[in-house]
């Protein structure tokens, strides 16, 4: 099984394909796809840049990040990695 994961164009932030072909911020929310379906969700995510930025499919089971890249989408899928940090240190340095 697949989900179809871009970033956000607004922001950067990582996106998850939904119901009604919608993004979703959160991988609990993802369609899980089956292989023609990926296909067919990759195609039309291609089609709309202004909503997925650089789409690709991953493999999941259930809804957890599997084969090669797992760590990568496990990571990806957690949010940013610095986020807080970053804004209380420009806080700090600029104040």
């Amino acid at each position: 099984m697949k989900l179809l994961t871009a970033n956000r164009l607004n922001d950067g932030r990582v996106v998850y394909l939904g119901e009604a072909d919608a993004p979703v911020d959160a991988i609990e929310a993802a369609r899980v796809l089956d292989a023609e379906a990926a296909e067919t969700a990759l195609a039309s995510a291609l089609a709309r840049p202004a909503l997925f930025v650089n789409p690709y499919l991953i493999e999941v089971e259930g809804r957890a990040p599997s084969g090669r890249d797992r760590l990568k989408e496990r990571i990806r899928s957690a949010g940013p990695t610095v986020g807080h940090s970053l804004k209380a240190a420009s806080r700090s340095e600029f104040a």
